[in-house]
């Protein structure tokens, strides 16, 4: 395997749509307002991939180094574990990533105010704590409420306050479908981990109430995200255009069976892939949903 497919697959890229979809759905927000900067977009879009890149890095670097890091299956992006790259490789590509998310950011800071400020700094060490330091978040049983505020809330406000310069109580009603179904690519990560989950002493919902309790958790995530759209259309809230969601529920309804019927690992695994794709599919429908509802007016 060369470096550059061993790279691949220590950036983890089927997380990448994780980061994209909020910068997607909280700039259209902005363009359905009739403000919009291409350039502050597109470092929005980049700066988002790095510090999910980043992310994804430390979390390998860090799980490595702790001591169950060694008992836990070689998935394909357990690049250090496999020996395809080193700790200090990785630790220096999660430095290089971060730095350039960091210098991105200086730049929307300088551009867009404080408040941008203030997200980047609690997203930075969001990032960091989750899987690194003596007690990392994601260990403590934090991990989903933490996805869904930073990777759901925050990363859609942020890139619609980017665009705008000033909230609206839209934008967080919006940016909370987002939320419910990026944190569900976890739930589904955790649905399939609990043994290695509960061998490793970390907390998540599936390790304290068992699976049948996880499933639950994971219907109300789907059918929140569905819900809200819903809602906020038949309001006005949004255009009608936005149920263009709805074409994403086949792809929830192969989730919920994946999830529902697995037993083992192996069988609950092909869960987290279409989780993700599901939050993508749905991210892409509600901003094409919402860029139509703005030529539509």
């Amino acid at each position: 395997m060369t470096k550059i497919t061993a790279w691949f697959w220590a950036i983890r890229p089927f997380t990448i749509s994780a980061a994209v979809v909020p910068v997607l759905v909280g700039s259209a927000l902005a363009f359905y307002e009739g403000i919009f900067h291409m350039l502050r977009f597109i470092l929005v879009l980049i700066a988002c991939f790095f510090v999910q890149v980043t992310t994804n890095l430390v979390d390998e670097y860090s799980d490595h180094a702790r001591p169950e890091g060694g008992q836990k299956i070689l998935a394909p992006y357990k690049v250090i574990a496999r020996g395809l790259l080193t700790s200090k490789e990785i630790k220096r590509g999660a430095l290089v990533c971060f730095s350039i998310a960091a210098a991105i950011g200086i730049y929307l800071i300088y551009v867009s105010g404080l408040p941008i400020l203030f997200m980047c700094l609690a997203s930075a060490m969001v990032a960091y704590f989750y899987s690194a330091g003596p007690r990392p978040l994601g260990k403590l049983g934090l991990g989903q409420p933490l996805v869904f505020i930073f990777m759901g809330i925050v990363m859609v406000v942020g890139s619609y306050y980017v665009q705008t310069r000033y909230f609206t109580p839209d934008i967080f009603l919006i940016s909370l479908p987002v939320g419910f179904t990026v944190t569900a690519i976890l739930a589904a990560n955790d649905i399939r981990d609990m043994e290695e989950d509960k061998a490793g002493g970390k907390n998540t919902v599936v390790t304290v109430f068992g699976r049948g309790f996880a499933w639950w958790e994971y219907l109300f995530l789907l059918s929140a995200a569905f819900f809200i759209v819903i809602i906020l259309a038949s309001i006005g809230r949004l255009e009608l255009t936005s149920l263009m969601v709805l074409l994403a529920l086949p792809q929830g309804v192969i989730t919920l069976r994946t999830l529902r019927k697995g037993q083992s690992r192996l069988e609950l695994a092909p869960g987290v892939p279409a989780t993700s794709r599901l939050h993508l599919y749905f991210g892409l429908l509600l901003t094409f949903g919402i860029l139509l509802g703005r030529f539509g007016r």
